[in-house]
């Protein structure tokens, strides 16, 4: 099933340098589409073209569509860095039968900083190729409203402990061997609430991963699912959870522990043999470390390994997102058997979190992330959000402790909601 875009005519892009902004994030007018981690990356707003889809073919269906845009486009790039000319910023549903289906959108306009090369993209679907200054593009008020009083769930921990037993229960029996269950907490905040708001906290706290929104999912994930950048692809693998306590020398030893941990190793395992396997379909070498390493962010410790590989064929980041996704760190393994008992026992529908976000160009090359560590906006009601945090259970898994993973990954979101700065 899917929800049919028609092919925008030819469009026009013009990339030029600029003068590199202070703050990425403060150049975006209104609440549009952000990825940016270590202050670089790109914000973008307007829309030129997009397309929707659902069901089992929707990546599939938005790489085909977003094909035939970049067959016929007119590109003039004066800078030629990753997320330059024709670009596409796209997310993607968790589950094939889910209602939140996928997008591609093509925004209007687009700032990029890396290192101290700054530029402006400008995509019309007019043929125009007039390229207005940037200051007359970015000219507007940089005031941010701040986030009203919000209140959110505790959540159902009595139903999460039972969720949590059954799928140990079913792995002890040889049903699977991993399953990824998720939790999600409802939001609801006394007015409106302007994303750029969460965005600023968030880049603030968490600089080491890719803060996001696009199309109604925000938040900032430390997963990268996919970069593929001239050949090269690197997949970061994250699987296997603890939570710091702020004594540099008590964590320390915490990462040594979380290091050791065979309940830990076992679920990082298979997470990175799920990506592996489909690297080497595609690769002619793959590197995986003998050893994870410890990524430490300041609300959790994860096992962490980054594996790369070189292309052996003309692959797009579309096409790679529909045979990782759902990897083993989000799924569980055997994927389809986690698949179902996800279905039988989490009792929620995911939307978008824990599916593919980032961007494309027009050559397929792009950065895919997973929706972690994140929030839902309500297209109805902008008041209204949907948190989410998912752990990874294995024979050794025990409920409390889960829920006590689930709690520090919903703490991004939640402190980004309580900031009133």
């Amino acid at each position: 099933m899917s929800v049919q875009a028609a092919t925008p005519g030819p469009l026009t892009v013009r990339t030029v340098a600029i003068d590199p902004p202070e703050d990425l994030l403060a150049t975006m007018p209104v609440p549009g589409i952000s990825w940016i981690r270590r202050g670089e990356g790109m914000v973008a707003w307007g829309e030129v073209a997009r397309f929707d889809s659902a069901g089992a073919g929707r990546i599939d269906q938005a790489d085909a569509w977003w094909r035939r845009v970049t067959r016929h486009a007119v590109v003039r790039d004066d800078v030629h860095r990753a997320g330059t000319g024709l670009i596409a910023f796209g997310s993607f549903a968790f589950a094939d039968g889910s209602a939140a289906g996928g997008s591609l959108v093509v925004p209007r306009y687009v700032v990029g900083l890396r290192g101290d090369e700054a530029w402006l993209t400008v995509i019309s679907e007019d043929g125009h190729a007039a390229m207005p200054a940037f200051g007359d593009v970015a000219a507007h008020d940089t005031q941010v409203p701040p986030v009203p009083a919000v209140t959110i769930d505790a959540g159902d921990r009595e139903a999460w402990s039972s969720a949590v037993a059954q799928a140990v229960e079913r792995i002890g029996a040889g049903e699977l061997e991993k399953v990824v269950l998720a939790r999600a907490v409802e939001a609801r905040a006394e007015g409106p609430v302007d994303v750029r708001s969460l965005l600023t906290t968030l880049a603030a706290d968490y600089p080491s991963c890719w803060t996001f929104h696009v199309d109604g999912l925000v938040g900032a994930t430390p997963e990268l699912l996919a970069r593929v950048d001239h050949g090269l692809v690197t997949s970061r693998v994250l699987a296997g959870t603890i939570r710091p306590t702020g004594d540099e020398v008590a964590d320390l030893a915490h990462a040594a522990a979380l290091a050791r941990s065979s309940k830990d190793r076992e679920e990082h395992e298979y997470a990175v043999r799920s990506v592996t396997q489909v690297l080497e379909s595609h690769c002619g070498s793959v590197n995986v470390p003998e050893e994870p390493s410890v990524l430490h962010l300041p609300n959790v410790m994860h096992l962490a390994t980054d594996v790369t590989g070189v292309l052996s064929h003309n692959a797009s980041a579309l096409e790679l997102l529909r045979e990782l996704h759902p990897s083993a760190a989000v799924c569980g393994t055997p994927t389809l058997t986690a698949a179902r008992v996800i279905d039988e026992l989490e009792g929620l529908d995911r939307g978008r979190y824990a599916g593919p976000v980032g961007w494309i160009n027009a050559a397929g090359d792009g950065e895919w992330c997973i929706g972690l560590r994140s929030a839902e906006l309500s297209a109805e009601d902008p008041t209204r959000l949907r948190l989410f945090a998912g752990c990874g259970i294995v024979a050794a898994s025990e409920p409390d402790a889960e829920w006590a993973e689930s709690e520090a990954k919903l703490e991004p979101m939640r402190r980004a909601l309580s900031s009133r700065v």
